[in-house]
C-alpha cells in the first residue's frame, strides 16, 4: 500500500494538486485526522510493508449517522476527490457514503492479500503473501521430506482459495483445501497414502482458513483417523500480511495509484481502478463487492495435473 500512497502523492504533486492524507480508514475520515502529505512524507516508503497512513475497522462507519458525519468531514475539509485503497468492506462502505450524501468523487484501488475483489486479477499485498506462504512451504518440506512427515500449512483466505492455489502450486504441495470446493477427508487421505506407496517421503497440505482459523488442526486429526502417519501443522497467519513488498506488489501499486489520480482527474467517481489481462480497468465500486471473483480454472486444471 504503501508504493500505491507514494505513487498518489507523486502523480498528484506533477499535476500540481493539493493531497492530504486520511489516517486510519474511515475512523480517520470521521474525526478529520489528517497529515499533510508532499514528498518527504513519501520519501523511502516504497520498501516498507504495511500502510504510513495506518488503518482501522470503524464501527461507527456502518451507521447511517457515521457516515453522514464523514460527509460533513469532507465538505469541512474541503475535498474535492477521495481514494480509497482496500477491499470488499472498505467499497461497499464507498458505495453507502454515496449513496447518504452528495460528497466528493470516489475512486478504488484494490487492497487484499486475500486477492478476492471482482475486477481486477490481482489486489495489492497478495504477491508478496503468496510468496510468504512459498517460503515457508520450502521451508517446511526440509523437514518434511527429512522426517517423513505429513504437513498441513494453513495460509490466509476466508472466502477465496487464491493464496492457497497460488502458493500450493509454487510450492509443490500435493493436496488443496479451499472455500470454493467440498473437501473429502477420505478421498484426500487415499491420494496421500498412494503418493507414500509410491515412494514418496512426505506431503504437504496446503489449507485456506476460511470460515474458521486453525481448521487445519480439525483436518489433521480426521486425516489421523485414515492414516498411520505423523503429521504436524503451522499456521502461517498474520505473518503473511508483513515485511517488504514484492517487485510486483511496489510495481502494481505504483501503476494503480497513479492511474487512480488520472481518474479522477478525468471525471471519474464511484469505481475501482485494476488491471484485467493485463490491461487497465474500471469496476463501478457496487460491483467490486456485490460480485463474486471466480477462482481461476485454469489454475485449479494445473494444480490438480501436477499434484498427481
Amino acid at each position: 500500500m504503501n508504493a500505491c500512497i507514494r505513487a498518489v502523492v507523486r502523480a498528484a504533486l506533477a499535476r500540481d494538486l493539493d493531497i492530504i492524507g486520511i489516517r486510519r480508514g474511515y475512523t480517520g475520515l470521521i474525526a478529520g485526522d489528517t497529515v499533510p502529505l508532499d514528498r518527504t512524507a513519501i520519501r523511502n516508503v516504497i520498501h516498507l510493508g504495511g500502510t504510513i497512513l495506518e488503518t482501522s475497522r470503524s464501527p461507527d462507519f456502518y451507521t447511517r449517522d457515521g457516515r453522514l458525519r464523514a460527509a460533513a468531514s469532507i465538505e469541512r475539509m474541503g475535498l474535492d476527490g477521495l481514494i480509497l485503497i482496500g477491499g470488499e468492506g472498505t467499497f461497499q462502505g464507498a458505495s453507502l457514503l454515496a449513496a447518504d450524501a452528495d460528497t466528493a468523487a470516489l475512486v478504488g484501488v484494490p487492497g487484499s492479500i486475500d486477492n478476492d475483489i471482482y475486477g481486477t486479477d490481482y489486489c495489492i499485498g497478495f504477491d508478496t503473501a503468496a510468496n510468504c506462504a512459498v517460503d515457508a512451504i520450502d521451508r517446511i518440506r526440509d523437514t518434511a521430506r527429512s522426517h517423513e512427515r505429513l504437513f498441513f500449512i494453513e495460509v490466509m483466505g476466508r472466502e477465496s482459495g487464491y493464496l492457497a492455489l497460488e502458493g500450493g502450486i509454487a510450492g509443490g504441495a500435493e493436496e488443496l483445501v479451499i472455500p470454493e470446493e467440498e473437501v473429502s477427508v477420505t478421498q484426500m487421505s487415499e491420494r496421500i497414502r498412494g503418493g507414500f506407496s509410491i515412494g514418496k517421503r512426505s506431503a504437504i497440505v496446503v489449507v485456506a482458513e476460511g470460515e474458521t482459523p486453525g481448521i487445519s488442526f480439525h483436518l489433521a486429526d480426521e486425516v489421523k483417523k485414515h492414516l498411520d502417519l505423523d503429521s504436524r501443522v503451522v499456521v502461517l497467519g498474520h505473518l503473511q500480511r508483513g515485511g517488504p513488498p514484492t517487485l510486483r506488489d511496489r510495481v502494481l501499486g505504483s501503476l494503480l495509484g497513479v492511474t487512480a489520480v488520472e481518474a479522477l482527474l478525468d471525471g471519474r467517481s464511484g469505481c475501482m481502478v485494476g488491471e484485467v489481462r493485463g490491461e487497465l480497468a474500471y469496476t463501478p465500486l457496487e460491483e467490486t463487492w456485490q460480485k463474486k471473483k471466480p477462482l481461476d480454472e485454469d489454475l485449479r486444471r494445473v494444480f490438480t495435473i501436477l499434484s498427481d
